[in-house]
């Protein structure tokens, strides 16, 4: 009787102890930690009730099937975030961005607010009286070595938060698969070892200005998976992931494929720089490597919008043929 009962005795132990934080703790409530911008974060239970700050989550959340029940900015995520199912009309518009309502979070009784470090670290303690928050940091020290990346990292963080791995690992696949299809038609249109600049660009103070994307950038790692090089590249990885210069920069990437996200409004390639010799005098010009991406590609945003570049880079390098 005695060997029987440390026998189970030894069996529960060795069950307790390779059960993760991640997993359930009892028959009731499942107890999540993870790493966000602030540190450790312990999340009680699956959320249901989710408000998010910051358009780049919301498109994390697309993927695992969880619709927020606020969103910063409803009408610009709509026009800017061209990418999987729109949200629900019946989303609640909580505020910009920058500022959002903390009155209209708490109205909605959300029992998890996601936002960003970088814009909402100043009311963190306003927010985590309303509700547990989340704060993921793109932008930092360690997103900014490989932002790409720290994408992958930030959605595989959103899918333990709500149980939703399975969906998450769906739309990794997807993502790869997506990835190689491009790169076969690529490499079947004769695009092997090309090297790329892609930019935004606009007027600043009447000024043609671009951002280029740098080699840290999500921009470059859609290009790696492609077999596609980014040409721009920085000593020390870009907080941002791109650097801000004006045309005369870009002699320096005279053998590259370019390109480039406009507004209709404001298409300074058409404008200020149709007759400008800094920019119709460049090889890429004459060559006619140069493509035009829709304005409302997603940069800075998530898997979705990443796919969505893949396939996008690969039309227009194809199409130009």
């Amino acid at each position: 009787m005695k060997n029987l009962l440390l026998g189970l005795f030894l069996t529960l132990s060795i069950v307790m102890i390779g059960c993760s934080e991640s997993e359930v703790t009892n028959t009731d409530e499942r107890t999540v930690t993870i790493e966000d911008g602030m540190g450790e974060q312990i999340i009680e239970g699956t959320p249901e009730n989710v408000v998010v700050l910051e358009w780049s989550y919301v498109e994390h959340l697309l993927p695992l099937d969880v619709e927020p029940l606020g969103v910063a900015d409803v009408e610009g995520y709509n026009h800017w975030v061209n990418v999987g199912d729109p949200l629900r009309e019946s989303t609640e518009d909580i505020g910009t961005r920058s500022e959002p309502s903390l009155e209209a979070i708490a109205s909605l009784e959300p029992d998890l607010i996601i936002g960003a470090k970088y814009r909402h670290e100043g009311i963190i303690e306003e927010l985590e009286e309303i509700a547990p928050t989340v704060m993921f940091s793109p932008y930092s020290e360690e997103g900014a070595e490989d932002q790409y990346e720290h994408l992958l990292n930030e959605f595989d963080s959103m899918a333990a938060i709500f149980d939703k791995q399975e969906e998450a690992d769906e739309m990794k696949e997807k993502l790869d698969t997506t990835y190689k299809e491009q790169a076969e038609r690529l490499e079947s249109a004769g695009f092997d070892n090309i090297e790329a600049v892609v930019t935004q660009a606009f007027s600043s103070q009447n000024t043609p200005t671009m951002r280029h994307f740098t080699d840290n950038s999500v921009v470059a790692g859609v290009l790696e998976e492609l077999g596609i090089q980014n040409a721009v590249k920085t000593e020390e990885p870009e907080i941002y992931g791109f650097i801000e210069t004006t045309v005369e920069t870009l002699q320096n990437y005279q053998n590259v494929h370019f390109f480039y996200l406009v507004q209709e409004d404001d298409n300074i390639f058409d404008d200020q720089l149709a007759d400008n010799p800094a920019w119709t005098n460049l090889e890429f010009v004459e060559e006619n490597r140069t493509y035009k991406l829709p304005g409302d590609m997603g940069t800075f945003a998530g898997p979705l919008s990443a796919e969505r570049l893949a396939i996008e880079l690969t039309d227009s390098l194809i199409d130009s043929k």
